[in-house]
C-alpha cells in the first residue's frame, strides 16, 4: 500500500510526529511548542481549504447586513423586509446573519414573496455570550464559534452584498468585503452601502485615506461601494447584475452542451 505520508515530509517532522506521544505534560516547553506547531498546522489546513471555490451556482444569491436591534415596525425594517421580498421575487435567494432585526426583516421579506419558484432562506450565525435565537423565518440556520469562519462563509455563498444601517458588527462584515474586493479576491461582486450613515463612512475614508502626500489607499478604492440612499435603488442595482449572472450562467449551460 502507497504511504499517506506528502513526499516532501522531512525526516525531522516525521521523527516529531512519531515521538509526539511520549512527551511529558510535565514539561511544559515541549507540550507548548506542540500545541503551537499543531494550532499552525490547523491553520495551514484551513487556508488550504479556502482555495477551494464551488463551481458557478444554479442560484443567485444576495446577503443583506444590517442591525440586530431594529425593530418589526420601525420604517426601516419595513424597507428592508420590502427590499428583500423584491429580490426574492425576481428569484435571488437571501442570506443573512439569521439573527433578529434588520436580518429577521430580510428573511421574513423572502419568506413573503412570490416567487417563481421557492427561495433559499437562509442565516448564518455566530455563537456570542447573549443568546440571540435565529428568527423565525430562516429555512436554513448554519452556526459558527468564530466570526472569522462565518465571514468566510458568507464569501463562499454570496453573489452580491447590501448593507443596510446597522452598528459595530455590520461594519466589520462590510469593510471585509470592501477589502476582499479591493485585493482582487473578490470580482464583479456587487457591495451596495444604503443609507445615509455608509454615505458618511466612505466620505471619512476617501478624506482620511487619500491626504495628499499621506495616501493610505487608492482613489479607486473609494469607489468599490455603491453607496445608495433608498431601497429601491439598491434593487435597481441588483436586478441589472441578476441579469447578466442569468445571462452568464445560460450561456455556460450551452457551452457545456
Amino acid at each position: 500500500m502507497a504511504s499517506l505520508r506528502p513526499s516532501n515530509m522531512s525526516k525531522q517532522s516525521s521523527s516529531s510526529i512519531t515521538n509526539a506521544t511520549t512527551v511529558s505534560l510535565a514539561d511544559e516547553e515541549a507540550v507548548k511548542r506542540i500545541l503551537v506547531e499543531t494550532i499552525f498546522g490547523l491553520w495551514a489546513a484551513v487556508n488550504n481549504l479556502t482555495r477551494l471555490r464551488p463551481s458557478r451556482r444554479e442560484r443567485y444569491r444576495v446577503t443583506i447586513f444590517g442591525s440586530a436591534r431594529t425593530q418589526p415596525g420601525h420604517w426601516v425594517y419595513k424597507e428592508v423586509k420590502r427590499m428583500a421580498e423584491a429580490l426574492a421575487a425576481m428569484g435571488c435567494d437571501i442570506v443573512t446573519g439569521g439573527g433578529p432585526g434588520l436580518m429577521q426583516a430580510a428573511n421574513e421579506g423572502a419568506e413573503a414573496a412570490k416567487a417563481p419558484e421557492r427561495v433559499h432562506n437562509i442565516g448564518i450565525r455566530v455563537k456570542l455570550p447573549f443568546e440571540q435565537e435565529v428568527n423565525p423565518f430562516v429555512a436554513e440556520a448554519f452556526e459558527h464559534q468564530t466570526f472569522f469562519t462565518r465571514l468566510q462563509h458568507f464569501v463562499l455563498l454570496s453573489d452580491a452584498y447590501i448593507v443596510a444601517p446597522g452598528g459595530i458588527g455590520t461594519v466589520l462584515e462590510s469593510t471585509m468585503i470592501w477589502q476582499l474586493l479591493q485585493v482582487r479576491h473578490l470580482h464583479d461582486t456587487p457591495l451596495i452601502f444604503t443609507g445615509p450613515m455608509w454615505r458618511g463612512l466612505v466620505d471619512w475614508a476617501t478624506k482620511m485615506m487619500l491626504r495628499q502626500g499621506f495616501e493610505l489607499a487608492n482613489a479607486e478604492d473609494m469607489k468599490i461601494p455603491c453607496c445608495v440612499d433608498t431601497a429601491d435603488e439598491a434593487i435597481t442595482i441588483i436586478r441589472e447584475h441578476h441579469a447578466r449572472w442569468l445571462a452568464e450562467y445560460a450561456e455556460s449551460k450551452t457551452a457545456k452542451n
